[in-house]
């Protein structure tokens, strides 16, 4: 047997990365392969006049490279590294929401207690206390963050701005650190050691990277197969005034593909086929609300994008737009009925 296979079997891992989320890991860097060939074909054959719609679109490629690359790599050095990724990625994501807050030069001090939040959550997290990273920020932050605001003693426009703070916080770290949070999910750990001890069937251990991948790869494949579908076939937009891209062609194709490609990665999941598809379909479902959700953000504000941190993509938000709606549910739905 030959050091490649040995790797895919599962006898021997790096880190997080062993057995079906090496396959998993392997299969996106194939996909990216082929879609990096495919986007230098097409914009070498482009006029001059598209040279805009080149750019942007080989930037696009290559900001791929870049996401795919992090996320290996820190999965490769082990779940320290997946925690920190997330906790600076929230952390950038934060001072691109921090821009759109209404009055944050007056709510500074508000704020710069959001950054002694997100690393104690993601502490939490790397800790393995579940109980506290479940409830520090919807029910401890929550409350301490406006008392912080009252003690300043301005009172105009106070609602809006404790729940504009209560908003970025709850978006950029807590619904964010759900994705490492699958790492540490029972199931996962469970099945992993069984299949590592060959009293369950499959490839290796890993489960916890193999869900946070499939997670990943479904819920991100969604988006751009919404998009490709849209473009194909789009006519009716689903919410012009928020976002006049997203039609309904787009989004029934876009959802249905990607539930298809969550279906045929059950292998790699602790799922039979039918619920690995229920899973991919309501994550699909969640990443588009979420999508909805931050472009009324944007729209309300006036903007494009929430940052330029991602050549093509924007800021990290704009990336993460779908994952923040699914990563938690997805979370709780497998955390509740497969525990």
């Amino acid at each position: 047997m030959t050091w490649v296979s040995e790797l895919f079997a599962g006898s021997q891992h790096i880190g997080m990365v062993s057995g079906q989320s090496a396959w998993l890991l392997g299969g996106a860097v194939v996909a990216l392969v082929l879609a990096t060939a495919v986007v230098t074909a097409i914009t070498s054959r482009l006029p001059e006049t598209k040279a805009t719609f080149s750019k942007e679109l080989r930037q696009r490629t290559w900001a791929w490279w870049i996401m795919i690359g992090a996320l290996g790599a820190a999965l490769l050095a082990g779940e320290t590294a997946v925690v920190v990724l997330f906790a600076v990625l929230s952390l950038i994501g934060l001072r691109e929401m921090a821009e759109f807050l209404p009055e944050r030069r007056q709510d500074r001090h508000t704020i710069m207690w959001l950054a002694v939040i997100t690393p104690l959550h993601y502490w939490f997290l790397w800790e393995h206390w579940y109980g506290m990273f479940a409830v520090f920020i919807p029910v401890y932050a929550f409350l301490f963050l406006p008392a912080v605001a009252a003690l300043q003693g301005r009172t105009e426009n106070f609602l809006s701005r404790a729940a504009s703070v209560q908003w970025a916080l709850m978006v950029c770290v807590y619904a964010v650190s759900y994705v490492p949070a699958l790492l540490q999910l029972p199931i996962a750990m469970e099945f992993g050691r069984a299949r590592a001890e060959g009293s369950a069937p499959g490839l290796g251990g890993g489960q916890g990277a193999a869900l946070m991948l499939f997670l990943v790869i479904v819920v991100q494949g969604s988006d751009v197969l919404q998009y490709v579908w849209g473009k194909t076939l789009g006519r009716h937009p689903v919410a012009p005034s928020v976002s006049p891209n997203k039609t309904w062609e787009g989004l029934i194709g876009g959802i249905l593909t990607a539930t298809a490609l969550g279906a045929l990665l059950w292998w790699a999941t602790p799922f039979t086929p039918w619920q690995a598809a229920v899973l991919s379909f309501i994550s699909c479902a969640m990443g588009f609300l979420g999508g909805l959700v931050m472009s009324s953000i944007k729209r309300d504000r006036g903007v494009k994008d929430f940052g330029s941190a991602i050549p093509g993509h924007g800021g990290i938000m704009d990336r993460f737009d779908s994952l923040v709606f699914a990563a938690p549910v997805f979370f709780h739905l497998v955390r509740f009925f497969f525990a």
